[in-house]
């Protein structure tokens, strides 16, 4: 490809045309493709076809560690779910949970314990709390926005989750390094991670009653108080997503989770621990008789397939975000953007803008591709720190997750505790409100501090 310095004001049509079409369509591979075909097209005119296979190949031959990293990421998640074990934190729950307040913090610890995925957990533990949660009359509202809260916010502040496996791609892919790591990088960043921090710290406050509900959610209590756990006709069935796994041991969740943490955490290489978690997976299972080898195999199938649309939105952004380099549109936002933005004000700013973006489309990774190569580069030409602004664009991310009333985190939220979007959409988002300002105020606290 030939480098083009900067096209201007035209760089802008590839994002906008992601933007529009994701707000349209609410999907999120598609809009990365047609917008790095806009983006091929302004480049190479009539043979822009032809560029685009050949960037996408380049794409993909300069990242196969993502590919298997997303691949046995999958894999594991089957096997974890297949295995039953997060069903068998239910009877752990059952001998703990004696109160109303004991049983919401135990769906919230157990929603920081599966942080691999947040499809696992909202799936997982919606499924193992909430016949415990209706035994003390928590409200399915509230039931739904406590799994949700430790969704997206909980996998984001672990380094082993799939939205910090796509985060430290976009980090290497920027060049941004501590000690020469991207994970690094990344660890680095989840401090200021601060609605996620937020988000996943309100709960107890709640559940302890220390900070009472309001609005909707206080309404449902009071409803759900009476002995009506589900909105007014409300007609929405369940669902569970375990009709054909068996019940068995915590462990089985537990110690491949923590074999995949370890190999992870002392290689520095989530590949290497992923590979691990694998095998350990097998030794547990196929002992135990909880599947045989050719459902291990069968499985594993599944789960690489699983992994096909995030491997999907990860390569797309990369042949997207080389469109957009060689667009020069980085360059051209900073130039436009230096002169009127305060460094210092930068974070928040970037929180603000991702999270309206995250939220109205409902592509909350698409985002944080989409974000990542502008606003990091920004921040380093204003001098604001990249790291911080890093934790900004994840934020915006989780709550977008939270708050996106048509998004895939709320639709399973919601099915899994038997209500409607909109019904978690009236409750939650007016809980919500009350995490967003702290992490608004944090964001700009620390603009000026660091």
């Amino acid at each position: 490809m030939e480098l083009v310095s900067n096209y201007g004001i035209i760089s802008l049509i590839p994002v906008t045309v992601v933007i529009t079409t994701a707000v349209i369509s609410r999907r999120t591979v598609e809009p990365l493709i047609l917008g790095a075909l806009v983006g091929y097209a302004i480049l190479y005119k009539a043979s822009f076809f032809t560029e685009f296979l050949y960037g996408f190949t380049t794409i993909i031959s300069e990242n196969g560690w993502f590919i298997l990293v997303f691949g046995l990421y999958g894999i594991v998640i089957v096997l974890l779910e297949k295995s039953g074990g997060a069903l068998g934190f239910g009877d752990f729950g059952a001998k703990v949970a004696k109160t109303r307040a004991s049983s919401l913090l135990i769906t919230w610890v157990l929603g920081i314990l599966v942080f691999i995925d947040d499809y696992l957990n909202n799936l997982g533990v919606g499924t193992a709390m909430r016949n415990i949660t209706d035994k003390h009359k928590v409200a399915r509202e509230y039931l739904a926005f406590v799994v949700n809260s430790t969704g997206a916010a909980v996998c984001v502040l672990v380094p082993m989750s799939s939205w910090a496996i796509l985060m430290v791609s976009i980090y290497d892919e920027l060049g941004v390094q501590v000690d020469g790591s991207s994970f690094t990088a990344y660890v680095h960043t989840i401090p200021f991670m601060f609605y996620a921090w937020a988000a996943v710290l309100f709960i107890p406050f709640l559940a302890t009653g220390l900070v009472p509900l309001w609005g909707p959610m206080k309404k449902a209590q009071l409803r759900s108080n009476e002995g009506n756990l589900f909105p007014e006709d409300s007609k929405v069935k369940q669902i569970s997503g375990y009709e054909d796994v068996k019940k068995t041991s915590m462990w089985n969740f537990i110690v491949p989770m923590l074999a995949l943490i370890a190999v992870t955490l002392y290689t520095n290489d989530i590949l290497i621990g992923m590979g691990v978690g694998f095998v350990v997976c097998i030794f547990l299972y196929i002992p135990q008789k909880i599947m045989t080898m050719g459902e291990l195999c069968e499985h594993s199938v599944e789960g690489f397939k699983s992994m096909v649309l995030c491997t999907g939105i990860v390569l797309s952004a990369f042949l997207l975000q080389r469109a957009n380099g060689e667009l020069g549109l980085t360059e051209y936002v900073i130039s436009v953007a230096e002169p009127v933005i305060n460094a210092k004000l930068l974070p928040v700013i970037a929180f603000i803008i991702c999270s309206a973006i995250a939220s109205a489309t409902g592509s909350f990774w698409g985002t944080m591709t989409i974000a990542s190569p502008i606003l990091i580069p920004l921040a380093a030409t204003l001098g604001a720190d990249t790291i911080l602004v890093g934790g900004a664009i994840v934020s915006a991310g989780a709550f977008g997750s939270h708050t996106c009333f048509f998004g895939d985190a709320v639709t399973l939220a919601s099915a899994v505790t038997g209500i409607t979007n909109t019904d978690y959409a009236k409750t939650a988002l007016p809980i919500i409100a009350a995490p967003t300002v702290v992490a608004l105020i944090l964001f700009t606290v620390f603009g000026f501090i660091i």
